[in-house]
């Protein structure tokens, strides 16, 4: 079975146990470009993700002239492939080209399958955005940040209230969820955070800095090791979870020159 991990035990997309998310927790530890492990990671995650019948399959589902795929999934391992340092496989260009081939007219994705809907989907466009930025498909990461800064990255274009109240939140790990954050840091990587429809967003994250210059999670998507249902994690991140998220925090007010 495509994607059954050879490492992992489980299917690389298995939450948060398969290569997919692991690849995904190496890469947000700041794993060294080549790292063995990461590499492997990588590999199983490509066997699955890139596979030509999948994507195939994928494609085929054409609704009312719109793709409706969960493209989070080849857009984030675009993202994390290049992060670890895999360069010049033919799977990542085939990921990108499917990406730029199914983006939506409003510049994202979505993967609900009714024909009346035709706005896309915050939690299916960021990875993709951070996976064709980093593999360098500018006008299509940029076509996609445009979508999050029509919606001031967290709020309802139509209402300009908030779209939903978890994405006023900040969680780490993120993994496919969209918040705030995750947001700021997706329009960084593609286009940078000088447009002014950043700044509520970015004012919201300021707002969130604790007195010793931290940020903290304000909710979590995973469980500690160990514990029954779904979405075990196999690392309980604690306090790392912290001082991951205050970096990538600092890093959004810094490229923003907030900082």
């Amino acid at each position: 079975m495509a994607g059954l991990s050879r490492s992992y035990g489980v299917h690389a997309y298995s939450k948060w146990g398969g290569a997919f998310w692991r690849l995904l927790s190496l890469v947000d530890l700041g794993v060294e470009p080549g790292h063995p492990g990461a590499m492997a990671a990588a590999e199983e995650t490509l066997e699955w993700v890139a596979s030509p019948r999948r994507l195939a399959e994928i494609h085929k589902r054409r609704i009312d002239g719109r793709v409706r795929r969960c493209a989070s999934q080849e857009g984030r391992a675009l993202q994390a492939c290049l992060g670890v340092g895999l360069r010049g496989d033919a799977r990542l260009e085939t990921l990108a080209e499917s990406l730029v081939e199914t983006q939506w007219p409003d510049g994202g994705w979505n993967c609900d399958r009714h024909a009346h809907v035709t706005h896309s989907s915050f939690n299916e466009t960021w990875g993709p955005i951070l996976g064709l930025a980093r593999y360098g498909a500018k006008d299509a990461a940029a076509r996609g940040a445009e979508f999050l800064l029509q919606h001031r990255v967290v709020f309802s274009h139509r209402t300009g209230e908030p779209a939903h109240p978890v994405m006023l939140k900040i969680h780490f790990p993120a993994y496919w969820h969209y918040d705030v954050l995750a947001g700021l840091r997706t329009v960084a990587a593609a286009i940078g955070l000088s447009d002014a429809r950043a700044s509520d967003a970015l004012a919201l994250l300021e707002a969130k800095r604790r007195k010793d210059g931290t940020w903290r999670p304000e909710g979590k998507w995973w469980k500690r090791p160990g514990s029954k249902g779904s979405n075990v994690e196999v690392v309980d991140w604690g306090t790392a979870a912290n001082e991951l998220l205050t970096e990538q925090a600092e890093g959004v007010l810094g490229a923003a020159g907030r900082v």
